[in-house]
């Protein structure tokens, strides 16, 4: 009974529909000469030497296409760190179902969870994990790997910190303000800002104003945050109380509301607010001043005799002019007379006229401009000017060694009238070959613009060096009337960079 069962499961196959497809290949295989199919698919899927073909097509019919074609698992834990960031950016209600799956990502890849916790400040974070420090430095502009592989692992560990500092800077909520929550936005804004490769502050305008910045113009909108949470922030309560007026850090925004207010301030508040733009200008100027001070100001004047000291002595020059001297039997050269360097510069002043626009949308310039104005004041032989104008022009030279004192005596805000500050420059101008006058404004004059820019054609004909800025900031962000923009480049004198640093260069090439 048993050698029956093969011979009844055999035929019990045969007729079946599946099996008229199963016998063509069979003959495939076969030895038939009239199938010349056979051959082609029996190398495919047989054992005869002629396997090279099988590596070919197993790829393709294999069960190994679905792990490439597949998604990375290192890209399904970046998109899910993501989808939660833009979840709580768009709305600060949890989404369960993306907090644990992103809880399960940071703490797969070694992260504390506290990343996920969007009361916890990136200091917090930091002091309790400080290897992440050097971590987050540049995070968001790593360098490129050399054979241009990407490092999945190390992207998801990056999207966790990224949205970390994304997070805690753009979600700001809504209603009043604490001075320690503006703190701790200024302080994660900060971080924020190193990831990008910046100093603190850089982005923002605040301690590395003239910095050589990155970001793109990620600046004007982290200002503009900042700026809301001013603003949203009980300041005259604040500035009341030393203890909360203590946690405040200056910054562009910050300034720019005291000097707005100062009017309203009186005793303890008034002190605090003073102290706070004191600190300001201090941070600025001390960053401005180590790129104005490396400028000698005025050419080495030949005119006046070369002081005859060991120090001044030209010893290659002395060597050259003596060299008829020499004794080859002596083998000794006999010097007639010395050689000696020019040291003394010119003595003639250089005189800089500055004009600052203070209406209400040149704030930031009326700061930055102050403190540059009265850093060159301090250099020697230079003779600083500054006049600041509204509707009205006010001058401002008697106190142009202390910006802190000028910022205080400056009303911001209002409308602006060219002509008159110009009426109060002109008779500035003692020698025109030896001043130079920069005008700082978004020439927005209306009614007035013909006026203003006569003015400016007679002085900049007259032999004045005349420099057009469409704002001084340390984002570089400028808005200039195209009408004037114009007419400055057809006079050859172009508008340049609203970037406190071209200022600065272009005011030391003419004192050098």
């Amino acid at each position: 009974m048993t050698e029956a069962t093969p011979p009844d499961a055999t035929p019990a196959t045969g007729p079946e529909p599946t099996a008229s497809v199963l016998p063509d290949p069979t003959p495939a295989a076969g030895p038939e000469p009239s199938t010349p199919a056979g051959p082609d698919l029996t190398p495919a899927a047989g054992p005869e030497p002629s396997t090279p073909a099988g590596p070919d097509l197993t790829p393709a019919t294999g069960p190994e296409p679905s792990a490439p074609a597949g998604p990375d698992p290192h890209d399904n834990r970046r998109q899910v760190l993501y989808w939660r960031l833009l979840a709580r950016l768009f709305d600060p209600e949890e989404q369960a179902a993306l907090e644990a799956a992103s809880l399960a990502v940071v703490e797969d890849i070694g992260l504390p969870s506290a990343l996920l916790d969007p009361g916890a400040s990136v200091d917090s974070v930091v002091q309790r994990h400080p290897e992440l420090g050097d971590e987050l430095d540049g995070l968001m502009t790593p360098e490129p790997e050399p054979d241009g592989a990407r490092d999945r692992a190390a992207e998801v560990r990056r999207a966790a910190l990224a949205s970390k500092l994304l997070l805690n800077v753009f979600a700001t909520g809504s209603g009043t303000v604490s001075a320690g929550q503006l703190a701790r936005w200024q302080s994660d804004a900060g971080w924020l800002e190193r990831a990008l490769g910046c100093p603190p502050g850089g982005l923002r305008g605040g301690k590395a104003a003239g910095a050589a910045l990155t970001g793109g113009g990620l600046g004007p909108e982290l200002g503009a945050i900042e700026a809301d949470l001013v603003q949203r922030m009980h300041l005259r309560e604040v500035l009341a109380d030393p203890a909360l007026a203590a946690r405040l850090t200056p910054s562009m925004s910050l300034i720019e509301q005291l000097l707005r207010d100062k009017g309203n301030l009186s005793g303890v508040a008034l002190a605090n607010a003073k102290a706070l733009i004191r600190r300001y200008v201090d941070e600025v100027a001390e960053v401005l001043r180590t790129q104005v001070e490396k400028a000698t100001v005025g050419e080495l004047d030949r005119s006046v005799p070369p002081k005859r000291v060991f120090r001044n002595l030209d010893l290659d020059r002395t060597i050259w002019k003596n060299l008829t001297n020499w004794s080859p039997e002596e083998e000794r050269l006999y010097v007639d007379r010395l050689y000696y360097r020019h040291t003394v510069r010119r003595t003639a002043p250089q005189r800089l006229i500055v004009v600052v626009d203070q209406s209400g949308s040149m704030v930031d310039s009326m700061v930055n401009c102050t403190i540059l104005a009265s850093i060159f004041a301090g250099l020697p032989k230079v003779d600083v000017h500054l006049i600041a104008y509204d509707t009205r022009a006010i001058d401002l030279t008697p106190w142009v060694r202390d910006p802190f004192d000028v910022l205080l005596r400056t009303n911001l805000g209002g409308g602006n009238d060219g002509p008159v500050a110009m009426a109060m420059a002109r008779p500035k101008i003692a020698e025109p070959k030896n001043t130079v006058m920069v005008w700082i404004s978004d020439f927005y004059e209306f009614d007035r613009s013909q006026p203003l820019f006569e003015g400016i054609e007679e002085v900049h004909r007259s032999g004045v060096r005349f420099i057009p800025v469409g704002s001084v900031t340390s984002s570089g962000r400028q808005e200039v009337n195209p009408w004037f923009r114009e007419r400055f480049k057809a006079l050859g004198t172009p508008v340049i960079s609203g970037h406190i640093d071209k200022l600065v260069h272009e005011l030391k090439t003419f004192l050098t």
